[in-house]
């Protein structure tokens, strides 16, 4: 079932079912009542990550106070996205936009690794983890990826389940074209892993290339920059051996 983006949706961290009632914090009220000028009797969509999408109908017990009560489900809650993306952290700007983007292609845990030449870093998760949110409330997306703690690359290899393949791209790779590499591929999960702006470092690049559960894989003839290479390199998993088959 489609979203419905003529509604205005809003993330509420409750257990939802038919007659649920949330009252909305101080930050949602404002955006609600004063941006938006809803009113009683309105209606909004709620979701909370495990229990669907809802309408909810919307009350004032008193002029400071709204309350939200779930109506009907619009959407039942989609298996959970699978997809693990592992990115160096850019600088704020972009990370902001890097994280949005890995929700709406469809990234079910985001994991900020430290490289050898990261220009970023992560001093705040939970502005992570509220882009995150966001990104979710604005394109219509029902599950909440888990957002993890920033870990040296080398012990994330170390301790990896080799069930899941981990896809790098490769900037130094010989070919252009990703698809008969990823065609290949013949483990079920899944996980990109985006380098920083400066790229791997030699060690870098050969430690992963020695790895049984990593492939290394091109994007194309054209330098990509890392939030735009993310993008792709999602898109293109995604449509040859991802969710979107």
């Amino acid at each position: 079932m489609r979203a419905n983006f003529r509604m205005q949706r809003l993330f509420v961290d409750v257990p939802l079912a038919k007659g649920a009632i949330y009252e909305v914090l101080k930050e949602q009220f404002n955006y609600l009542v004063n941006v938006l000028r809803f009113e009683a009797g309105d209606a909004v969509l709620i979701f909370n990550g495990r229990d669907g999408e809802w309408r909810a109908d919307l009350s004032f017990p008193t002029k400071k106070r709204l309350f939200l009560t779930a109506v009907e489900q619009t959407r039942p809650q989609p298996a959970p996205c699978d997809l693990h993306y592992l990115f160096a952290p850019l600088k704020v700007g972009r990370l902001d936009y890097l994280v949005q983007k890995a929700v709406e292609m469809g990234a079910g845990l985001l994991q900020p690794v430290m490289t050898q030449h990261v220009q970023g870093k992560i001093t705040n998760l939970d502005r992570v983890r509220a882009n995150v949110i966001e990104a979710a409330e604005q394109c219509g997306v029902l599950g909440i990826p888990d957002v993890t703690e920033p870990r040296r690359l080398e012990d994330v290899l170390e301790n990896w389940p080799t069930d899941r393949r981990i896809i790098f791209c490769d900037e130094g790779d010989a070919g252009q074209n990703p698809l008969p590499v990823l065609a290949g591929i013949k483990e079920r999960k899944h996980a990109l892993l985006i380098g920083p702006e400066g790229g791997f470092s030699d060690t870098e690049r050969s430690l992963l290339r020695s790895l049984d559960f990593v492939t290394a894989i091109p994007l194309g003839p054209r330098i990509l920059r890392a939030d735009t290479a993310a993008v792709a390199a999602m898109a293109v998993i995604q449509a040859a051996i991802g969710d979107w088959q």
